[in-house]
């Protein structure tokens, strides 16, 4: 999954000259938390919703209102912004651009293509609607964790046995991440199960797998097995 198909854009961008005031309106009136900044238009910097509270004077509660609307509109964006920005082209994958502001600890980042233009930003935020979209959560239905053998055939069987109950999988996601050696967790979201099925559905998937857990969205229950350790 690439960058470019889930960034926002365009982007939106304030000059490095624009004041603190006008920066709060954007983010205000578009809903974001971080512009990029531009200079003869060329991207210099970024600016975020912390840069603009860390800004404010730390007096502003003694202030008449005419007197903060003032000072507001005298701190320049060029004086409060990061400079040098940490950039990420649009064949980025998702995964990269995650590691890379987990690494910065960093909320977002400007999408910059090989022209130097800014085509779009990606947030934290856009990374969470990648995950709903992988994980499949809006089409609510079933989720079963398993603990499964790391060996050819193993997913197979698990799909073989819902689908023999009826069910249909709008998402399988695996993970090795404390997983015990020789296997792997792998979590498979279903809907379409008649629930009056579930519980023959359970066991005739705990005697292919460890379960770990079952949450079902629909009828908000959630179950917790023992884990293989």
């Amino acid at each position: 999954m690439l960058v470019q198909n889930w960034m926002s854009k365009p982007a939106i961008t304030i000059d490095s000259a624009g004041s603190m005031q006008e920066a709060i309106n954007l983010m205000k009136t578009h809903r974001i938390s971080m512009l990029p900044v531009m200079e003869k238009g060329s991207l210099v910097g970024v600016v975020t919703d912390r840069d603009l509270k860390r800004a404010s004077a730390s007096d502003a509660t003694s202030l008449e209102i005419h007197e903060l609307l003032y000072l507001l509109s005298t701190i320049k964006i060029k004086d409060i912004m990061t400079s040098d920005p940490i950039c990420v082209p649009p064949d980025f994958t998702i995964e990269e651009t995650a590691e890379l502001l987990l690494q910065h600890h960093i909320s977002g980042v400007p999408v910059v293509d090989w022209d130097k233009g800014v085509v779009g930003v990606i947030t934290h935020t856009d990374l969470f609607k990648v995950i709903i979209s992988l994980t499949g959560v809006g089409k609510r239905g079933i989720q079963f964790a398993f603990c499964l053998e790391d060996r050819p055939g193993s997913i197979l069987e698990i799909s073989q046995v819902i689908r023999r109950f009826g069910g249909r999988m709008v998402s399988i996601l695996t993970s090795y991440e404390k997983a015990p050696q020789g296997f792997r967790h792998v979590y498979i979201r279903i809907y379409n199960i008649d629930r009056h099925q579930l519980e023959p559905l359970k066991a005739a998937l705990k005697e292919k797998a460890t379960l770990m857990y079952m949450v079902d969205h629909r009828n908000n229950t959630r179950e917790i097995y023992t884990e293989r350790s």
